[in-house]
């Protein structure tokens, strides 16, 4: 079933690119600016057919799509061009393509979750002997996981990952216990040697983590949702956190390559077709909400990047009563798109590397 997996983490990669240009699309329908070409896919022609003022396609590559609208990046003089919209017409545009992502993702999650008979988050099932805070003043067994240094632990298995990268003298803990909040800072919780179960030693943080269950019910399910939609939010931004601080290195990164590998080995190592295809599409809205979030960043050539320029011009308005010419930001924004290929070119070379290492 590998070739399979293959062939739907493509469509899946290209499905989320297209949905993302949709948003654009209709945005810019909605708020009345012209759409010279909407495209499924890339490459040469297959299809096309003009409807109004706007050419819709379906192009060779299924890998994803795009939206022309006009004037883009200068003044054509159309009045109904991009450029010449107004602050908050030209803001929800930019950010429609990202809301398609995110909304995709909760959609795909809301209906993975209608099957579901419970839910789990962490707890404390336990201590390694000789663990030193165990007591109402520190941490007991039955605790829920709520923050770890700030995290907050939406999902099961939230609470290994944030302990896994944890260096330091202290940590910062909030937990639930008989249903209130417990606040505890600065516990001094560092890696020690523990005796295991077997008699042999361990190196961890003394802690027994299990899993707290919850009956999914139509309520829980909504809740759920979005708390794991925004789970892969902060999984974005700590990423992003430990690459900064070199928690993760570059070798952690992946990119298309690597997704649509990741996608046929979660699909692949599945016991049975069902499973395979939960675990694919709950992999589809961790990356659709992780498009919507990455596309936001204020890095040039991508919307954030797009709708940073947006808030320079309106500040620059405010006090200077003139605009960013438009040339320079076409100019930043082409240098930022060379720049952001160069980057994923690396990054595919080094997703190929693994594959063949």
């Amino acid at each position: 079933m590998k070739p399979i997996f293959i062939l739907a983490a493509i469509l899946i990669f290209g499905v989320l690119i297209a949905v993302h240009e949709l948003g654009h699309f209709v945005a810019a329908k909605l708020c009345g600016v012209r759409v010279n070409e909407f495209s499924i896919g890339m490459g040469p022609a297959v299809w096309h057919r003009q409807r109004g003022e706007t050419q819709y396609s379906l192009r060779a590559l299924p890998i994803g799509g795009f939206c022309a609208m006009e004037g883009e990046d200068e003044d054509t003089g159309d009045d109904r061009s991009f450029v010449r919209q107004g602050f908050w017409k030209k803001l929800v545009i930019l950010a429609a393509g990202s809301g398609m992502n995110f909304l995709t993702g909760l959609v795909i999650l809301l209906v993975l979750y209608t099957g579901a008979t419970a839910f789990y988050t962490d707890q404390i099932t336990g201590f390694a002997p000789g663990f030193p805070l165990e007591g109402e003043n520190g941490l007991m067994v039955g605790d829920i996981f709520y923050k770890i240094d700030g995290y907050r632990t939406y999902l099961r298995g939230d609470a290994s990952l944030f302990l896994s990268y944890h260096d330091g003298d202290t940590m910062d803990l909030e937990v639930i216990r008989d249903g209130e909040k417990v606040v505890l800072k600065d516990l001094p919780i560092t890696r020690q040697t523990y005796l295991n179960s077997d008699g042999g030693t361990y190196t961890g943080f003394g802690l027994y983590v299990g899993a707290s269950a919850e009956k999914a019910t139509f309520g829980s399910k909504l809740r759920y949702t979005w708390n794991t939609a925004k789970d892969f939010v902060q999984l974005v931004w700590f990423s992003l956190v430990q690459l900064v601080s070199g928690g993760a290195s570059m070798e952690d990164l992946s990119g298309p390559v690597g997704i649509v590998s990741t996608i046929t080995e979660v699909g692949s190592e599945a016991e049975t077709a069902r499973d395979a295809w939960s675990q694919i599409f709950y992999f589809a809205a961790l990356l659709a909400v992780n498009l919507s979030v990455m596309n936001m960043l204020p890095i040039p050539a991508l919307d954030g990047g797009r709708i940073f320029f947006l808030l320079v011009d309106a500040l620059a308005l405010l006090l200077f009563k003139r605009k960013v010419p438009e040339k320079y930001q076409a100019a930043v924004n082409t240098v930022g798109f060379v720049a952001l290929m160069g980057f994923m070119l690396v990054v595919t070379f080094q997703d190929v590397f693994k594959l063949f290492r």
